[in-house]
């Protein structure tokens, strides 16, 4: 056998296992890879723990709602060499003279009024809750987006596999007539030649095509936050809705985008802000209670020892007379940042809907080439099959045979572009309304 006929033959035959390969993996589902993504996604955890610590932050304690209780206990000890002078004009010297003093208790201090504060703290803690909830709606929404976006693309690419597996079918079948031709002297050795160039192109196309699809795949596993070498097939289908309404994508984005809404959280976050800023306006009032116990000890002086135990309390209040003038800039600044909250809410509205006007045009241009492509490809195949008997017969050149393939290769590769790229179309307009279905 000669050199070029034995690569030619190793060429399609580790192909030929590839493609097998490819077909024999398990097949992973869109709803299967979304699942995986929802709980092995470092992005998503992360997010989760994040909301978690929000979440557990809403606390009336954390709020300074709540009195703070605590326990204390201390102890003084000295060894001193005393000289003491008495006001009759004795004169007592001591050395060593010990001093021991031990007290301990338990107290209570709480803030009873701080110009209502606390419970604007209280409310902020529970609008960040909601902020982590948003963030978390967001991460999950631009994971999702990945996964639906990747998977389709593993779809696309399997699909212009197919539509490459069947041209090298053709070229094949070109390459024997061919040689069939020259062996019985129909026709000549640069027939024979130029089939085989074409076959080795369209060879060339399928293995940049397979190695596209293979890191793709390790793109996706890396989504689902997984091995990157676990191998699996996707499902040969695309599903579009072709039912996708503006008005309608619109009144969903402004209840369910989850950036629009972290937005008006934020301005109300700024709003609790002033509130508190505003309580500094106000008497500051605490309580304070303990009950002590108290011992003393001393080698010299009048008394000896001393106990005592019982109840202290007490009250405090303070306001703020002159502070710099610091209380009026301080809630000029957190005016300005309720009025810079409120054009980040309009800011993200105006983008929200020119992003969806844009999406939803080129979903309506996307819809409209897959119904032009799809006859496109039915003509192709035609003329492909037409072109195909002709050539068996001898009837027309190998260049026109080359240009029909090539037009039938193309067009199936154009329509299954225009059915991915309607599905992106419509994963950004779902993820725009914050309501991304897996169909």
């Amino acid at each position: 056998m000669k050199p070029n006929k034995l690569w030619s033959l190793g060429l399609s035959i580790c192909l030929g296992m590839l493609s097998v390969q490819i077909y024999a993996q398990d097949v992973l589902t869109l709803e299967k890879a979304v699942e995986i993504a929802l709980e092995n996604n470092y992005e998503i955890r992360l997010a989760k723990n994040d909301l978690e610590a929000d979440s557990l932050g809403v606390s009336p304690g954390f709020a300074g709602m709540l009195p703070r209780v605590f326990a204390q206990a201390s102890t003084n000890n000295s060894a001193q060499n005393i000289s003491q002078t008495r006001s009759d004009g004795n004169v007592i010297q001591l050395d060593n003279a010990k001093n021991n003093n031990l007290s301990y208790g338990v107290g209570l201090d709480w803030t009873i009024f701080d110009g209502l504060g606390m419970f604007a703290r209280y409310d902020q803690l529970k609008e960040l809750e909601k902020l982590g909830k948003a963030q978390l709606q967001t991460t999950l929404l631009d994971r999702v987006s990945d996964v639906m976006i990747t998977y389709h693309d593993l779809v696309h690419q399997q699909q212009q596999l197919t539509a490459l597996d069947s041209t090298l079918v053709i070229s094949k079948q070109r390459v024997e007539l061919a040689d069939n031709r020259f062996s019985i002297g129909k026709s000549s050795k640069l027939e024979v030649l130029n089939a085989t160039v074409d076959l080795n192109t369209d060879r060339t196309l399928q293995i940049k095509q397979l190695e596209l699809y293979e890191n793709t795949k390790i793109r996706l596993n890396e989504i689902l936050g997984r091995d990157t070498d676990i191998d699996f097939n996707v499902k040969d289908e695309v599903i579009i809705a072709t039912d996708l309404q503006l008005a309608e994508l619109e009144q969903l984005a402004t209840t369910q985008n989850p950036e629009l809404q972290a937005q008006l959280i934020n301005k109300r976050i700024s709003e609790l802000e002033l509130k508190q800023i505003r309580g500094n306006r106000y008497p500051r009032i605490s309580a304070n209670t303990s009950y002590n116990f108290s011992d003393s000890e001393s080698s010299l002086g009048f008394a000896t020892k001393n106990n005592a135990q019982g109840w202290n309390y007490g009250f405090a209040a303070s306001i703020d007379v002159f502070n710099g003038s610091n209380q009026n800039r301080t809630e000029k600044i957190a005016k300005l940042q309720i009025e810079n909250a409120d054009i980040g809410i309009k800011q993200q509205t105006q983008t929200i809907t020119s992003q969806l006007h844009t999406a939803y045009q080129t979903y309506l241009t996307n819809l409209s080439l897959i119904e032009l492509e799809t006859s496109n490809e039915d003509i192709a195949k035609e003329n492909l099959d037409i072109t195909l008997a002709k050539y068996k017969i001898g009837t027309i050149p190998t260049i026109e045979f080359r240009t029909a393939q090539l037009n039938y290769i193309n067009a199936s590769l154009r329509l299954s572009n225009a059915i991915y790229q309607a599905k992106l179309s419509e994963i950004t307009l779902k993820q725009l309304a914050g309501n991304l279905s897996l169909q």
